[in-house]
């Protein structure tokens, strides 16, 4: 058998592409070769292969380049005598098309840019609103012991999520306690009062910090993972596949996440706390304020109510970042880019959560007084 050959057979608008020879990497011509041949009249092209021998991939690929060619030319490019399994590679090829950015016209008016947001708004509300629903119902089957969720998954997710976040907690408390400290110190030096810092520190933390700055962490941290994780099982059919096997999707893999949240996050809190308070002591301890004195201070100035605040705070983030993060991931796209961005709306979407209702918590606190 010779080398990679070909020629054209015209016949009005119609030709045909005869391949002939042996196609193989670095003896074949590429696909601009061929076209340079087709003349300009032509609207169909039949591929002929009676003489093709032995081929590899540089056929596949000077074929694609010929179909993608005829495309842009509105050519019809008949295939239908390749051999079957380079069909199927050319159709692949050529039936998904290559991503472009959208270029969506711009809304001609302010009231037509309203709606629009509007609607999304809407439909985003009511798909959150129908999620929590099912995850509600889960977790009643759950209480009664009906529903499918496996204990060792629990398990598993509160170690993923309580003492592998601890480092990270720890960082972020400390840090801040040394913060608050010092931002009180200013004014409270020009008082003589620097003993107050203990008050400062230990209420800042036990009533706002110490869950709000947990719940930051462990939606960047945790309520991403599950983003991820949801995702890329849904990118792998693998959520399909439960669906198929009559397993709930919401028991099996959204309620061991935030049950696994919900009991690791006022424990997170508590030790949030505790660091915020023994990093506060550090900055005191530099304003002549004696260990023995903060520690009096701090009892003086925190109880069992302060606490309790925050751990009921705590208990409600967790829930939403757990609904966040899952959420965008059951929802999540058919690709790796789709599992990304579900990442991002992941953590987006949980600090818009906490944030609103950590501003709720302290609203209805203080009309009761708490």
């Amino acid at each position: 058998m010779t080398d990679a050959n070909f020629r054209i057979e015209a016949d009005h608008q119609q030709c045909n592409l005869v391949i002939s020879g042996n196609w193989e990497l670095g003896k074949s011509p590429d696909s601009s070769t061929l076209t340079a041949e087709i003349p300009e009249h032509t609207r169909k092209i039949d591929l002929v292969i009676r003489e093709l021998g032995q081929w590899d991939s540089s056929l596949a690929i000077a074929l694609l380049g010929i179909a993608r060619w005829s495309k842009s030319n509105n050519i019809e490019f008949d295939i239908s005598q390749v051999p079957q399994g380079l069909q199927q590679l050319l159709r692949l090829a050529t039936d998904v098309p290559a991503y472009e950015p959208a270029n969506e016209t711009k809304p001609t008016s302010l009231r037509t840019l309203v709606k629009k947001s509007l609607t999304a708004l809407g439909q985003e509300v009511q798909l959150t609103l129908t999620f929590i629903g099912d995850t509600t119902l889960a977790l009643i089957r759950w209480l009664r012991g009906s529903a499918k969720t496996r204990r060792s998954d629990i398990f598993y997710f509160i170690q993923q999520a309580g003492p592998q976040a601890l480092a990270i907690v720890t960082l972020i408390s400390i840090l801040v306690g040394m913060i608050l400290a010092y931002l009180g110190s200013v004014q409270l030096r020009q008082l003589g009062a620097q003993v107050y810092v203990a008050n400062l520190v230990s209420l800042g933390m036990v009533r706002e910090m110490g869950a709000l700055m947990t719940a930051v962490i462990m939606a960047g941290r945790t309520g991403a993972a599950y983003a991820a994780q949801l995702g890329t099982m849904q990118v792998n059919d693998e959520i399909d596949a439960l669906k198929v096997m009559g397993i709930p999707s919401v028991e099996f893999l959204v309620l061991p996440r935030m049950l696994a949240l919900v009991f690791v996050m006022p424990l997170l809190c508590i030790y949030a706390d505790i660091i915020g308070m023994v990093g506060g002591a550090f900055t005191a301890a530099n304003m002549d304020v004696s260990f023995t004195q903060y520690v009096l201070q701090t009892q003086d100035a925190v109880d069992w109510v302060d606490i309790s605040t925050g751990i009921i705070k705590s208990i409600f983030f967790g829930v939403l970042i757990a609904i966040a993060g899952c959420q965008a991931g059951l929802q999540c796209g058919r690709n790796s880019n789709a599992v990304g961005m579900a990442a991002t709306n992941a953590v987006v979407r949980a600090i818009v959560y906490l944030v609103v209702a950590d501003a709720a918590f302290n609203i209805l606190y203080d009309k009761l007084g708490i």
